[in-house]
């Protein structure tokens, strides 16, 4: 029997939310499965990934393969580096203590990436939205100078006409 690491549709049309499963691979996409091993939700910015790791990692070690996605998100959480690094232990070209500090230096870097990518992303928001609230504050001048014009209008007629006389000698120059 192959066994696969797959994705599992669940959710609802254009709202779609995976279960990462271990199933045969004879078995439908949405079908029987072996065992869930977390959750993908690619929806949110960045994607959110809910996975046991210790477990997935066993189920690699222990021959299941995963589908490209599958093998995607798993490099992602380390789960394929380590399984490269245990296959080293296994053979003698390395030693557990090594594979573990490669690991937890792989580990280290991969937090700090994340925690810069997501502050730029606040930072990002936050200039978008000052320069929303700088155009916006630009068109609630550009009204108020319109109803200071209209106000004017209504309660002088002559000024009114000396602003319209005034007017044609500026474009004319």
């Amino acid at each position: 029997m192959a066994v696969r690491i797959r994705l599992s549709k669940r959710g609802r049309k254009k709202l779609a939310l995976y279960d990462i499963v271990v199933s045969d691979s004879r078995s439908p996409r949405d079908g029987k499965f072996i065992q869930k091993l977390g959750t993908y939700n690619p929806n949110t910015n960045p994607a959110t990934v809910v996975l046991n790791d210790e477990l997935t990692f066993d189920w690699v070690m222990k021959g299941a393969l995963p589908t490209d996605t599958a093998r995607t998100i798993l490099s992602e959480r380390g789960v394929m580096l380590k399984k490269h690094l245990q296959v080293g232990v296994d053979k003698g070209a390395i030693t557990q203590a090594v594979a573990d500090q490669k690991f937890s230096a792989w580990v280290n870097q991969k937090d700090s990436a994340k925690a810069s990518s997501a502050n730029a992303l606040v930072s990002k928001k936050e200039a978008d939205k000052k320069a929303r609230l700088a155009a916006e504050v630009k068109i609630k001048e550009a009204k108020a100078e319109q109803v200071r014009a209209k106000k004017i209008v209504a309660e002088n007629p002559v000024a009114a006409a000396d602003l319209a006389a005034e007017a044609p000698a500026e474009a004319a120059e």
